[in-house]
């Protein structure tokens, strides 16, 4: 371990010297992101095993995302690449009304401010706050990432209950409604290196003494593999700047509201419909 430590310090105050000595723009960084999914627990008896690994090769690719993080110093835009549909892949996705879709995160931690762009059922939200900040314990362990020296840093992160989570059918009962309702916490572990000096990185994960690497967050895993300093077409961040302006809290219960419309429309649809009640 001392070994492989005195390793990691040489290679990075190498590398560190060498970016120094050149004058630093900012860069883009290529992020692969990877959330696993819980076919365990998903449809219960009513569902068959064919069934279910048909539906999770349908959503792997919703589930699998490549995103684009471009970085100055003080700013920062984390965007999803867009990628074409595979054909007969459509209309596997669940859509209400004028749909779903979120901006780019933007991040300006000079300034401390967090905004985004966000459609929502044909209505365009601009979710602007300040930036939510995690406690950060910086670790001892370290490895090497591509041609740069990581090193580990962890935080709890408190997690609210997601909105989503009303459209799906209960059997337990009210006790585990309630249960689903309740906030919980989940370790974060990232990645940083010092060789890229800025405090950002991928979606709304920053203030390391270094840009973030990699994340693993829950099921979700994100994974840098790819970055360009002073790229030659340059650096251009836009910042998010239409719809109606609201904060993360008022977004959030406007997304619970909505949420909340559909499950009932939706539960209404099913006693009403061929077989129901009526």
């Amino acid at each position: 371990m001392k070994i492989q430590s005195l390793v990691l310090a040489f290679v990075f105050s190498i590398l560190t010297t060498a970016l120094s000595a050149q004058t630093f723009d900012g860069g883009i960084a290529t992020y692969q992101s990877k959330t696993s999914f819980d076919m365990e627990g998903f449809g219960g008896r009513e569902i068959s095993e064919q069934q279910k690994k048909q539906f999770a090769e349908r959503i792997k690719s919703r589930l699998e995302k490549t995103f684009t993080l471009t970085f100055t110093k003080d700013e920062s835009i984390y965007e999803e690449v867009e990628k074409l549909e595979t054909p007969g892949a459509g209309g596997g996705g669940m859509r209400f009304g004028g749909g779903f879709s979120q901006g780019g995160v933007y991040k300006n931690v000079a300034e401390n401010v967090y905004a985004r762009e966000n459609d929502l059922m044909g209505k365009n939200f601009l979710v602007k706050d300040t930036l939510s900040k995690l406690d950060w314990k910086l670790e001892k362990e370290s490895k090497m990432i591509g041609q740069y020296a990581a090193f580990k840093a962890t935080a709890i992160r408190k997690t609210d209950p997601n909105p989503w989570e009303a459209m799906r059918p209960r059997r337990g009962g009210r006790e585990e409604e309630e249960k689903t309702q309740e906030p919980t916490e989940e370790l974060i572990t990232a990645w940083y290196t010092p060789q890229i000096p800025v405090s950002q990185g991928p979606d709304e994960f920053w203030g390391l003494p270094g840009l973030v690497l990699e994340v693993t967050a829950g099921r979700t895993v994100i994974l840098c593999n790819k970055i360009v300093i002073n790229p030659k077409e340059g650096i251009e961040i836009d910042v998010p700047k239409k719809g109606d302006k609201v904060s993360r809290l008022e977004y959030e219960k406007i997304v619970a509201e909505k949420t909340k419309e559909m499950a009932e429309r939706f539960g209404n649809g099913r006693r009403n419909g061929p077989g129901g009640r009526g």
